[in-house]
């Protein structure tokens, strides 16, 4: 079952349930899955329907951000969209398991001693891995732990 499918019957139960705020949050990310689905003029991989999601919770989060804190009403519901979105991406790859990630690459790639030289290289190979499951500003710092 496809994230759209799965977005749009959460929003009819959130009809159902009469909540009207979380059908308004839903309805928002359902209008943006469809949009990607018909730029791309195919069905969504998961990993396409996934950044979709993950767009939508970074944009909520800059409204929460660069709003004033007197506009409440405006950050409640950015942050209500931002909770109703989490429950439709996958669970994030921590610290731990994003140093595993790294330590297995850099044993595939031969490099004992990483340098600030090597990180193109390895981001290269490290990123397909990680794409979706991981926030990239989390994955190079734990890069960065690695070198000398």
């Amino acid at each position: 079952m496809s994230k759209i499918d799965t977005v749009r019957a959460a929003m009819m139960q959130a009809m159902k349930d009469k909540d009207k705020a979380r059908k308004d949050a839903l309805s928002l990310l359902l209008s943006a899955l469809k949009s990607k689905a018909i730029d791309k003029r195919a069905d969504l991989t998961e990993e396409e329907e996934n950044a979709v999601i993950f767009r939508e919770i970074k944009q909520a989060q800059e409204t929460v951000d660069t709003t004033p804190k007197d506009r409440t009403e405006i950050i409640e519901e950015a942050r209500l969209r931002m909770q109703v979105y989490s429950e439709f991406v996958p669970k994030l790859m921590d610290e731990d398991e994003i140093r595993q990630t790294v330590t297995a690459v850099l044993a595939e790639l031969e490099i004992e001693q990483p340098t600030a030289k090597d990180k193109g290289r390895i981001m290269k190979t490290l990123m397909p891995r990680v794409k979706g499951k991981a926030d990239g500003a989390l994955v190079n710092k734990v890069l960065t732990g690695f070198f000398n």
